[in-house]
């Protein structure tokens, strides 16, 4: 015992923290945990702290405060942001830009909340907006859409996650299936014994490296037994891959339906409360790699003729349904080649994984100059 606590105090003295950020939901299967906060270093470094009501940012009143302009915004991992502080995310400094934009402010002060969560597709995030959004009365409702998982996130043959809701159709309609409630995994993350092991590991850094240690074992054992993928130019290459063309098998044709519907159903919803619906999609650090001829290998080895596919059918659809998108993917390949830089990756990882510090700055600065232009 004196040993334990022993490496207790000296894990807490070297700042050593691996935090449990989530928790179980009802409604979505999973959301970030109330309170939760520390370090945050799998991919780039931020010291994370998830406010009151479980969103990744400040404190924000429900009530709306006079002469507000509020944007809520709806995503995943790109929005959640846990590899940059919150002050460098693309929805901060997308609200630090808009208070210039006279058009769009009309003289009012601009808040922006996130209530984006990782792992999230269309479904949990039309979910989030039922169950958490509308109580903050949002002027503006942005989706930000990662087009690289969030298509295959909303089909349970493509993603393969038994624990959380999917939309399916039955009998021609799109309807809501939640049997995951009765999954037995989803039971246990809700049992006695689960919940002390989620205390333990809040509290104990010797429990956090001991999760840490199990998850790197598992990994590597699962990696041992896959042969080694091979990506040109250091660029993602996996399930996603089959994003960036025209969908042939019945899985992929039904994830590209049900997510459309999907999104013309929050089109629907948003315009009801009288809030304005922008959809904004993002990018894959194959799309806006600053290499022409990376890109140009990329290409070749999927078999298209460019990597916009997704971006282009989101935006048709927009022109069919009567709302707003911006792409973000061509403007920021077209800075990442200009400037020579990478937008996504951290360290020895560049161009790959989430948006970096500029890759949040760019894209925000870009967002918050569309919604101004809008606006006029």
């Amino acid at each position: 015992m004196a040993g334990l606590l022993i490496v207790e105090a000296a894990l807490r003295l070297a700042g050593y923290s691996y935090p449990n950020l989530y928790t179980t939901d009802r409604q979505r299967g999973v959301a970030l945990k109330p309170g939760a906060q520390g370090w945050w270093r799998n991919e780039g470094e931020a010291y994370i702290r998830i406010n009151s009501e479980g969103l990744r940012d400040r404190e924000h009143t429900k009530a709306k405060p006079p002469q507000t302009l509020r944007i809520a915004v709806l995503g995943d991992s790109y929005a959640e942001a846990l590899q940059v502080p919150l002050e460098k995310t693309f929805w901060a400094v997308m609200e630090g830009r808009l208070r210039e934009c006279r058009a769009a402010t009309k003289g009012q002060n601009v808040e922006v909340i996130n209530f984006g969560v990782s792992g999230y597709g269309t479904t949990l995030e039309l979910i989030t907006l039922r169950q958490k959004v509308w109580d903050y009365s949002p002027d503006i409702v942005l989706l930000a859409l990662t087009t690289g998982n969030d298509i295959s996130d909303n089909s349970r043959a493509l993603k393969g996650d038994e624990d959380i809701p999917y939309f399916v159709h039955r009998d021609g309609r799109l309807v809501l299936d939640d049997s995951y409630l009765n999954s037995r995994t989803f039971r246990l993350r809700q049992s006695a014994l689960n919940r002390l092991l989620r205390r333990v590991r809040d509290y104990s850094r010797v429990a956090q490296a001991a999760f840490q240690a199990y998850h790197a074992l598992s990994n590597y054992r699962a990696a041992a037994g896959r042969a080694p993928e091979v990506s040109p130019a250091g660029l993602e290459v996996g399930q996603s891959e089959l994003i960036y063309s025209e969908p042939t098998d019945a899985a992929w044709k039904d994830a590209w339906q049900v997510t459309e519907e999907l999104i013309v159903l929050m089109r629907d919803e948003v315009a009801q409360r009288g809030a304005k619906f922008v959809v904004v999609t993002l990018s894959s650090g194959g799309q806006v790699h600053p290499n022409a001829s990376a890109r140009q290998e990329l290409m070749k080895r999927l078999g298209v003729s460019d990597l916009f596919y997704p971006d282009r059918r989101i935006k048709a659809l927009g022109e069919r349904a009567g709302f707003e998108v911006l792409n973000l993917a061509p403007s920021l390949q077209a800075y990442a080649e200009q400037h020579k830089v990478f937008l996504h990756g951290f360290g020895q990882n560049p161009g790959s994984g989430h948006w970096n510090e500029t890759g949040h700055r760019v894209a925000g600065e870009m967002i918050s100059q569309k919604l101004c232009e809008w606006a006029r």
